[in-house]
């Protein structure tokens, strides 16, 4: 199971959300390159990277910092991103700056056909964001809280060739109290896509909860708080997720 260091973006900055709240924002560092170079350093397999005012307003906005971490990973290790991917044109020019996965969230949930279409045409290169509140799903930002489950959701795209599911708890997002392992291991059996959990990861006691359900299909998890704030360190916690799958 990887621990994938976020890096979530607003107005150029890398900073943490509460909850997915856009006022309560804790600025982490005025580069974000810096900040992948250092998780890259600590050993990070995997990147994670939103661009916070592009979910928001539906279209690419911090284009600049994200070319510029991009420019620092230098094909070192994968980097995934989400954040206002609302056309295919989009995804495109993101796999043409570097990016390995575009996640796609809002939508996800408001166009089917468009998720076939992106799955079909930049196979193993698409994942899909499902954020949750209370068990339902929420989009633009996290700013609608939808009717929609997420499991009845993730099942909705088995068999396209999405390559991972991030599942983020909201409740838990930027908060440190421990991830929701019940929910994402449920997720996990309800469907044959791998997952990506994410929100709330704490420490190494979440490492090892969550490990438990790497059976299931968790194939990862996004730290974002723990590690900007010392809670989790990386090489540790990578080390230990290694030990309880049984090595690499």
């Amino acid at each position: 199971m990887l621990i994938i260091p976020a890096i979530d973006i607003k107005e150029g900055q890398c900073v943490r959300l509460k909850q997915g709240l856009m006022e309560e924002v804790t600025v982490y560092s005025n580069a974000p390159a810096t900040m992948a170079r250092k998780w890259i350093s600590q050993g990070a397999r995997r990147l994670h990277l939103v661009d916070l005012d592009g979910a928001v307003q539906g279209r690419p906005v911090n284009g600049s910092a994200i070319r510029d971490i991009v420019s620092e990973v230098d094909g070192k290790v994968p980097v995934q991103l989400g954040g206002g991917v609302r056309d295919l044109k989009t995804i495109q020019e993101y796999l043409d700056i570097g990016i390995s996965n575009v996640v796609l969230g809002t939508a996800a949930v408001k166009n089917l056909r468009f998720v076939e279409e992106a799955c079909s045409t930049f196979q193993g290169q698409i994942m899909l964001g499902i954020d949750a509140k209370n068990g339902r799903v929420a989009i633009d930002g996290w700013a609608t809280e939808t009717s929609r489950d997420a499991a009845e959701l993730a099942k909705r795209y088995e068999g396209m060739g999405v390559e991972a599911i991030i599942y983020t708890d909201i409740s838990r997002d930027g908060m440190g109290s421990g991830i929701n392992a019940a929910a994402t291991g449920s997720l996990a059996k309800a469907t044959n896509i791998p997952i990506i959990a994410s929100g709330g990861l704490k420490n190494l006691d979440d490492v090892r909860t969550l490990s438990v359900h790497e059976q299931d299909g968790v194939c990862g998890v996004i730290a974002g708080r723990a590690l900007y704030e010392g809670s989790l360190g990386l090489l540790d916690a990578q080390k230990l997720s290694d030990e309880l799958s049984g090595g690499i």
